[in-house]
C-alpha cells in the first residue's frame, strides 16, 4: 500500500510485483493518512488472514509468525505491544500510554499498545468495518464489542533511521475525539434515543427544579423573580429538554432509514449449524 509517498517507495513496491506476482500494490493518487490505507488494505485483501505492518522498519516481520502462532490459539485479533518502545520518552512514549490508558478504561478493552499497526486479523471478524478519521487503532475494540476475543503479544520496535514521524501531540486529541464516536456508536447506534432523550428527560427535570425554586423564593424569600437568574435557567434547561427528545426522535428516525436502506441487520452471526 502507497499512501501518496514521495521517497520512491512506489518504484520499489513495482520491482517486486515484477519479481512476484504474489506481490500485490496499491497506490493512493494523494495522501489519504494511515487509517484510509489500512480500510484499502481491508476492502482489498482475499486471504482469511490480514497483517499491516508500517514500512519505516520500525516493527520487525520476525514477529509475524509469532501473531500466526497466538491466533491459532483461538483468537481473532493478536495486538502487537511495544513494550520496549524505541520514540522519543516523553513526546511519544508517555503521551501515548495516557493515550491508551484512556482508551482502555473508556472503551473496557485492555491492551497496552493501540497505536502499533503491527497486528494480525481474521478477515471475517473486521470485514463490514468502516473506518474514519484515526480510528485504525480502534479495530480490535470494534472486534471486541462484535464477540471477538483479542489479546496482545509484546513485538520488537526498532530505532527509527530513515523518514521523520508526522505525529504529533494534535494527533492524541484526534484521537481521543474518535474515541468518543467509537464509544456512542457502540452504545448508541441502534437506539439513539436513550441518550438524547436521557439528556432531554434530565434538563427537563432541572427546570422543574429551578422553576420550583424560583416560586418558593417568591412567596416565602420575598425575592423577585428579576433578582435570581433561576427563571432563565427554567426556560434554558426546558428548551434544552425538548430539544434533546426531539434530537432523540429524528436520531431514531435515521438510524431506521439507515439500516432499512443498506439492509443492515442489528447483529452479527458467528456460524450456522443445520441451516442452508
Amino acid at each position: 500500500m502507497d499512501d501518496g509517498s514521495t521517497d520512491g517507495s512506489l518504484r520499489e513496491l513495482k520491482t517486486l510485483a515484477k519479481k512476484d506476482s504474489k506481490v500485490k500494490v496499491i497506490a493512493f493518487k494523494r495522501n489519504y493518512g494511515q487509517t484510509a490505507a489500512m480500510q484499502a488494505g481491508i476492502d482489498l485483501a482475499s486471504n482469511d488472514i490480514i497483517i499491516p505492518i508500517d514500512a519505516d522498519l520500525q516493527n520487525d516481520p520476525c514477529d509475524i509468525p509469532r501473531l500466526l502462532e497466538k491466533l491459532e490459539q483461538g483468537y481473532d485479533i493478536v495486538s502487537g505491544w511495544r513494550k520496549n518502545r524505541k520514540d522519543a520518552r516523553f513526546r511519544r512514549n508517555f503521551v501515548s500510554s495516557v493515550a491508551n490508558r484512556l482508551i482502555s478504561w473508556i472503551s473496557g478493552v485492555s491492551l497496552h499498545d493501540y497505536g502499533c499497526s503491527l497486528k494480525a486479523y481474521r478477515r471475517d471478524v473486521i470485514k463490514g468495518v468502516t473506518l474514519y478519521g484515526e480510528m485504525h487503532r480502534f479495530i480490535p475494540i470494534y472486534a471486541k464489542w462484535q464477540g471477538g476475543k483479542v489479546t496482545e503479544i509484546p513485538v520488537k520496535h526498532h530505532e527509527r533511521k530513515h523518514g521523520v514521524s508526522k505525529y504529533g501531540l494534535e494527533r492524541t486529541i484526534k484521537v481521543v475525539l474518535d474515541l468518543i464516536v467509537v464509544k456512542f456508536l457502540h452504545g448508541y447506534f441502534t437506539k439513539p434515543i436513550y441518550l438524547f432523550g436521557g439528556l432531554g428527560f434530565i434538563s427537563l427535570i432541572l427546570s422543574g427544579f429551578t422553576g420550583l425554586l424560583a416560586v418558593c423564593l417568591k412567596f416565602f424569600g420575598n425575592t423577585s423573580f428579576i433578582q435570581t437568574p433561576l427563571p432563565l435557567l427554567t426556560v434554558m434547561f426546558f428548551l434544552a429538554g425538548i430539544m434533546g427528545i426531539l434530537m432523540g426522535l429524528l436520531a431514531e428516525m435515521l438510524t431506521r432509514t439507515y439500516f432499512e436502506s443498506q439492509q443492515r441487520q442489528v447483529y452479527a452471526i458467528r456460524e450456522k449449524v443445520n441451516l442452508e
